[in-house]
C-alpha cells in the first residue's frame, strides 16, 4: 500500500521582509538590498535589486474575466529567489554583515542578537500605507 511521505517540519527563516541583507556568494556577491519576500519551504528569499533575470513573455489576453484586455509582450526583468544561505543580515547598529544569535531577553521574549556588536536586532517594520 502506498503512503504519502511525511511532510518535513517547516523551519521559519530568521529573515523577514524589510530586513537589509548582503549577498555573500554567487554572481551578485557584495550587493546589498532589502528582503522583499521569503519562501521558507524552498529555503529561499527574494532580495530587491539582486539576481535579476529576464523573462520573455508572449503577448496575449488575460484569462481573468474581471480584468479583460491584452497583455503586452516583451522582455520583463524580475528578481528571482536566491538561496537563504547565500545572504547575510546587515546589523543596523554596526552596519556590518553579521551572523545572528538567538537569545531570551529578561521579559521572556526571544530576540536575535548581532554577533559582532552584541546589540539585540530591532526589526524595522515597513508601513504598507506608503
Amino acid at each position: 500500500m502506498l503512503r504519502n511521505k511525511p511532510r518535513p517540519e517547516l523551519k521559519l527563516l530568521d529573515l523577514a521582509p524589510g530586513d537589509t541583507v548582503v549577498v555573500i556568494a554567487g554572481k551578485d556577491r557584495g550587493k546589498q538590498g532589502q528582503v522583499l519576500r521569503t519562501l521558507p519551504r524552498e529555503n529561499k528569499i527574494v532580495v530587491q535589486g539582486v539576481n535579476i533575470l529576464k523573462r520573455h513573455t508572449k503577448a496575449g489576453r488575460t484569462a481573468n474575466p474581471k480584468r479583460p484586455g491584452a497583455i503586452q509582450g516583451g522582455i520583463v526583468d524580475f528578481e528571482a529567489p536566491l538561496a537563504y544561505s547565500s545572504v547575510m543580515l546587515v546589523c543596523p547598529s554596526c552596519n556590518q554583515p553579521t551572523r545572528i544569535r538567538h537569545t531570551v531577553l529578561e521579559g521572556g521574549q526571544k530576540a536575535l542578537v548581532c554577533v559582532r556588536c552584541g546589540e539585540p536586532y530591532e526589526r524595522i517594520r515597513r508601513t504598507e500605507a506608503q
